[in-house]
């Protein structure tokens, strides 16, 4: 997914749209997943069908977006981390709950298919157009299976949201040109 843009169809009729730069695989597999222990009301979605959008809230207070992925009956998603926003600030998107909030996306989300139809999609990125240096590294924020490297962001993105030890964010003299997003 990283490279490719996530696209809201806005309340008001306009589009927002940015490049994922950022995110985190689960699998039931691995502690860390939501669907790990048990199969519940709350992570439902998790084990549907590819292509639907898990949400679920944090800390009681902030949602996460995700994509579920593998096969049905099966819990695995991707956490859409972080977005860069072309003409906006680089951070604005860089977290999965400023993520969430910049996109307006709620439970009101939870287990619709990403689709144009519900005004929520993805678009491929470019085939003619080189992808840039992709880093994998352990995931953050959690507390167990935090040893998995399940998390990639696109190293040359001012918008990720922590970068791996040793990696630095780019100096804005050579940042990630806005009026290229659309070209990865």
């Amino acid at each position: 997914m990283i490279g490719c843009s996530l696209v809201k169809r806005q309340p008001d009729g306009n589009i927002l749209s940015g490049v994922i730069v950022e995110t985190e695989a689960y699998s039931q597999e691995e502690p860390a997943c939501h669907g790990y222990a048990r199969r519940s009301n709350s992570n439902e979605t998790l084990f549907g069908k590819p292509g639907q959008i898990y949400v679920y809230l944090t800390y009681g207070i902030y949602y996460c977006v995700n994509i579920v992925t593998y096969k049905e009956n099966y819990a695995s998603g991707v956490l859409l981390r972080a977005i860069a926003i072309a003409y906006e600030n680089e951070r604005i998107a860089a977290g999965p709950a400023l993520l969430a909030r910049r996109f307006g996306i709620n439970l009101s989300h939870d287990s619709l298919p990403i689709s144009i139809e519900n005004g929520l999609w993805l678009t491929s990125q470019s085939p003619t157009t080189k992808m840039q240096k992709i880093i994998c590294t352990t995931r953050v924020g959690i507390s167990k299976a935090n040893d998995l490297h399940w998390r990639w962001y696109l190293q040359s993105s001012r918008s990720v949201s922590k970068r791996a030890k040793g990696d630095r964010k780019p100096p804005i003299s050579i940042a990630w040109d806005p009026s290229q997003e659309k070209q990865l």
